[in-house]
């Protein structure tokens, strides 16, 4: 590429190879095209760097690079150094970028000279790319600097479109705080500037067992505790900590049966009437005399599916 790109994609990947194309084609075909896509293969040891070679081939604005394992934080301040772009957008590889995301959030930058970051709403799906619910997030720079001040993630890190000035001038990424770097950023961007989420989805967001959120989550609680204290530390309050729930499985039936029907209900409300069957026979299956799985089962047969929750028709994924 001859001229800076307005905005550098940047990915880390790390044994993603069963998602990887679906991610990398989901940037490639963007509405909004003055971008570079830097990635970054962080030591896998699975068919990710050929997938990634074969792209790098047949598009030029990807940008590959190959090293030895580092880890999240490191990888993610190897990108930023290395990208050129006014804006830096966060993606992550098993998840799928809406067409019109980067066309909606630069826009949204350009018009809003005081915000830092936007992230947006998301569709959650499943392993197998299936529709579980669409998140609206706070879209106001008050709810979201409260939202994170506690704990809470209030903008999708794999959302994120970032002014690369203002991540360069907190510091980029805190290498010491493991799984919860994004949040660090956040509460630092927001000592700086403005934050905020579209209204729009800009992306589907993949809930799977071999994600970091999952495998990793009491870890990630531990680390953004610390990403607090440190916020509270700076702004001289008196913090509390409240994200203290497991939002994944943790593993046990127990804990199994509460998030297969908690997917099987978003899916419902979402009018995903077969994922919602699928997520009733789990539960069933890891608590078969549990009878809230035989509830959404048969609610899920038989009832009347809601009305449409969204005001835009979810963009299917590819098979």
């Amino acid at each position: 590429m001859t001229q800076i790109p307005t905005v550098s994609v940047v990915m880390a990947v790390y044994n993603a190879e069963r998602y990887l194309a679906q991610a990398i084609d989901s940037i490639l075909r963007q509405t909004f095209t003055n971008f570079e896509f830097v990635i970054l293969n962080d030591g896998s040891t699975d068919g990710s760097l050929r997938i990634l070679e074969q792209h790098a081939q047949q598009d030029d604005r990807i940008r590959l690079i190959s090293r030895e394992n580092q880890g999240i934080p490191r990888t993610r301040n190897d990108l930023l150094r290395v990208s050129q772009g006014e804006f830096i957008a966060v993606m992550d590889s098993d998840d799928v970028a809406l067409p019109d995301r980067l066309s909606l959030q630069v826009n949204f930058l350009r018009q809003h000279p005081e915000v830092v970051c936007v992230g947006g709403a998301h569709d959650l799906i499943d392993h197998k790319g299936r529709l579980l619910t669409r998140l609206q997030l706070p879209t106001q720079d008050a709810e979201i600097q409260q939202a994170a001040i506690v704990g809470h993630a209030p903008i999708c890190n794999p959302c994120a479109l970032i002014r690369r000035e203002s991540l360069v001038q907190i510091g980029g990424y805190d290498e010491r705080l493991g799984q919860a770097e994004d949040l660090d950023v956040w509460l630092k961007l927001g000592e700086i500037g403005k934050l905020a989420n579209l209204t729009e989805p800009v992306l589907q967001y993949r809930v799977h067992s071999r994600s970091v959120s999952e495998q990793d989550q009491l870890y990630q609680r531990q680390k953004a505790r610390e990403a607090c204290e440190r916020a509270w530390q700076r702004r001289g309050i008196a913090g509390t900590f409240e994200a203290t729930e497991p939002w994944r499985s943790t593993g046990t039936r127990t804990s199994q049966h509460y998030f297969y029907m908690k997917y099987g209900w978003w899916a419902f409300g979402s009018q995903q009437r077969s994922t919602a069957l699928i997520y009733a026979l789990k539960a069933i299956g890891v608590l078969p005399w549990n009878r809230d799985g035989w509830n959404l089962l048969g609610c899920a047969l038989l009832k009347p599916l809601p009305p449409p929750a969204f005001d835009r028709p979810i963009i299917p994924l590819q098979p």
